[in-house]
């Protein structure tokens, strides 16, 4: 690691791999990236390969040494879209060069276990594991923006991780990192998750029979994938999270609590046993945890807007209904069982998921037929990624199954 500029003991710049850098997250990782030359250069980069002409314009502002693409046949395409964008750019030949192109899904691992200072995983769903598996085993840190790879994981990543080599990047964890430091772990009475609720907060069950995927789709705060979307609108996301905080934090699941926060201001918060609550509170900014992800434990200057403090904000926070959105209570559930359930948690979601945005499943159908799939398998114990896969496999294979006849 280069130490050419030193902040606060950590050496600048630091060597980073981007993953998924073709996603929402990735693609504001590299803006945080592009707008801090002195902090960071990107060594590789690695996408899942739908989106070429995105990549080859990455390639291009960051310059890296190797680019990992999961589909197989995408090094003669993305040599192309490199060679072209310079050629749109007008740029001399030796004004850029082309990057070693590494290509399948085995590609991905590799440039994540490659030397560097810190990995951000901005892959989507349960396809990050392997990934984030590969970073821990190398020894890099690792900027987690990739929950489900953790949860789904379970022991096996937290076994593989040292003390601090996980850094979250998901707003609501990187809030919590961030006012844990303001005492010591035994001295928090509980973690506070914020969720602003999603398009359909307030509703009753019952008023959500007609829901469409345009509507779920439609954030009042976020712009982001989706699939992640959609887990926002049915709080799937909210209780992919309570697992989260508990493997990342160790806080025992019945001291980690969900309220709905609309303006999305209050990331998260902790509580300590002398009464003291202390929050972390931004306008609602991916950059700023991601910034943070990349330079733990330093703040970049500027890396998102602050508050304009000329006008009043809003800061309620309401208690959850469990009726209308069991997502979080199905999550808490799945956590306590471990071993397999969290992984067929977010298996059977994910189909359910892409099934409500082709038209082919109702809404409250979604979190209905996850409950179905954990309570068919239950949490069978795993002790390899093998095992975990096969667990994935089932309740995909499961959840086709129960929403075929909708």
């Amino acid at each position: 690691m280069d130490s050419q500029d030193q902040v606060g003991g950590a050496a600048f710049p630091r060597d980073v791999v981007v993953l998924g850098s073709t996603g929402s997250v990735g693609t504001q990782a590299v803006d945080v990236v592009r707008r801090n030359p002195d902090r960071f250069r990107v060594t590789a980069l690695a996408a899942g390969g739908t989106r070429l002409q995105l990549l080859a314009e990455q390639v291009l502002d960051l310059n890296p040494v190797e680019v990992a693409v999961a589909w197989a046949d995408a090094a003669d395409p993305l040599r192309e879209a490199i060679t072209a964008e310079a050629s749109r750019r007008r740029l001399a030949p030796g004004a850029w060069r082309m990057p070693s192109i590494l290509t399948g899904p085995e590609s991905v691992e590799q440039v994540a276990a490659g030397r560097c200072d810190v990995v951000l995983n901005a892959i989507d769903g349960a396809l990050g594991l392997s990934s984030t598996l590969a970073v821990l085993k190398a020894g890099n840190t690792l900027a987690l923006a990739n929950k489900e790879s953790l949860i789904v994981g379970g022991d096996l990543v937290t076994r593989a991780a040292r003390p601090g080599q996980i850094v979250p990047v998901d707003s609501e964890h990187s809030a919590l990192a961030q006012t844990l430091r303001s005492g010591a772990h035994g001295e928090v009475r509980r973690l506070i998750i914020t969720a602003t609720g999603g398009p359909f907060r307030g509703r009753r069950r019952s008023e959500l029979t007609e829901v469409t995927a345009a509507q779920a789709l439609a954030h009042p705060t976020w712009s982001m994938g989706p699939v992640i979307t959609v887990n926002s609108a049915t709080l799937v996301n909210k209780g992919l999270e309570v697992i989260e905080a508990h493997l990342l934090f160790g806080v025992a699941y019945d001291d980690i609590e969900v309220l709905l926060h609309p303006t999305s201001e209050i990331h998260s918060m902790v509580e300590y046993h002398d009464g003291a609550v202390i929050a972390q509170v931004s306008p609602p900014d991916m950059r700023l945890p991601i910034a943070l992800g990349l330079a733990w434990p330093h703040r970049l200057p500027g890396a998102a807007r602050a508050f304009d403090w000329s006008r009043p904000h809003d800061w309620r926070l309401m208690p959850l209904d469990d009726e209308a959105f069991p997502a979080v209570a199905l999550a808490r559930q799945v956590g306590r069982a471990s071993g397999s359930a969290p992984a067929v948690y977010n298996a059977a979601n994910e189909i359910c998921v892409e099934r409500f945005l082709a038209g082919r499943l109702p809404f409250l159908a979604i979190v209905d037929t996850v409950a179905q799939v954990v309570a068919e398998l239950g949490g069978s114990a795993v002790g390899s990624i093998e095992e975990i896969r096969s667990a994935d496999a089932w309740a995909r294979t499961r959840a086709r199954e129960l929403t075929a006849t909708y």
